[in-house]
């Protein structure tokens, strides 16, 4: 494995990648998950897909259209789909869960469209929906690169700000934060690491790299800031070796990474229930 990666460059460009995603999908999904906000990222997934859809149909009606990355139409699509959801969720104040199936629906009826006026799916569109290994090119990880150190400086500069949002709006309002301003910029960022994210995990199962981490985190973790570093370490663990898996048994890399990130969860929650267990024996004992 070791002297392959060292040859290909595509094995490079997988691991570099899945590494950079491993960092950031966990964390803005901890923000997510204590926003309880889970199911935006499959609403995200689904309209980036749409956006991934049209590109290749714009590529293959238009002859003199060659070469136009999807990524880039995904990222277009998931950050207009992230402020519709922002503007729904103000429509509907009382009923802002709302926001999120119709973005939903809405990405998953536009995917089919654009898919069947391209006339079905091929094997690039399948690598965008479950991952791949050699998909992914030099210049995806750049762009990916861009996106991680974007997400990790906003989030290192606002990290005050996002915590007192995530927690109690009312507050951080009353505090002084621009609420509204650092809402949008997070709602951004989430769309970005989601069509980031597209490459490596694929569409359909980004949004289990950003809640499954968390998820197994929260068992074990005390704090908010040992979630956030458990979920990275959780994230990464699952990336590599998903990718270590998906290489040998040559399959996409979506879903192994998601099987390894289950039995992460299921680690921890068993090492949680060990524990107080183990700790109640100890009491029994003294």
């Amino acid at each position: 494995m070791i002297s392959s990666l060292l040859q290909y460059e595509f094995l490079q460009n997988a691991f570099f990648t899945g590494i950079m995603i491993g960092l950031i999908a966990p964390l803005i999904g901890v923000f997510i998950v204590v926003r309880r906000l889970s199911l935006i990222a499959d609403a995200l997934s689904h309209i980036t897909l749409a956006g991934i859809a049209a590109s290749m149909l714009i590529e293959k009606k238009i002859s003199s259209v060659q070469g136009l990355n999807p990524m880039y139409m995904g990222m277009l699509f998931s950050v207009f789909g992230a402020l519709f959801i922002e503007k729904l969720r103000k429509v509907y104040k009382h009923y802002e869960e709302l926001a999120i199936p119709i973005i939903l629906s809405g990405g998953v009826g536009l995917s089919v469209v654009f898919i069947s006026l391209a006339n079905g799916f091929n094997t690039d569109l399948f690598s965008f929906l479950f991952g791949s290994v050699t998909a992914v090119s030099r210049l995806d990880v750049w762009t990916i690169l861009t996106v991680t150190i974007v997400v990790v400086l906003a989030i290192y500069l606002f990290f005050k700000e996002l915590f007192v949002l995530s927690f109690d709006e009312e507050h951080a309002a009353v505090s002084g934060v621009n609420a509204k301003s650092i809402h949008f910029l997070f709602i951004i960022m989430v769309a970005l690491v989601i069509a980031a994210s597209m490459r490596i995990v694929g569409v359909l199962l980004v949004s289990a790299l950003m809640t499954l981490p968390v998820a197994a985190s929260i068992r074990i973790a005390r704090g908010f800031k040992q979630t956030l570093i458990f979920s990275i370490i959780f994230g990464e663990l699952a990336v590599i070796g998903g990718l270590i898996a998906a290489y040998y048994l040559d399959i996409a890399p979506g879903g192994t990474i998601v099987i390894f990130s289950i039995l992460i969860l299921i680690a921890a929650i068993y090492w949680k229930k060990l524990k107080l267990s183990f700790g109640k024996k100890l009491q029994g004992v003294e």
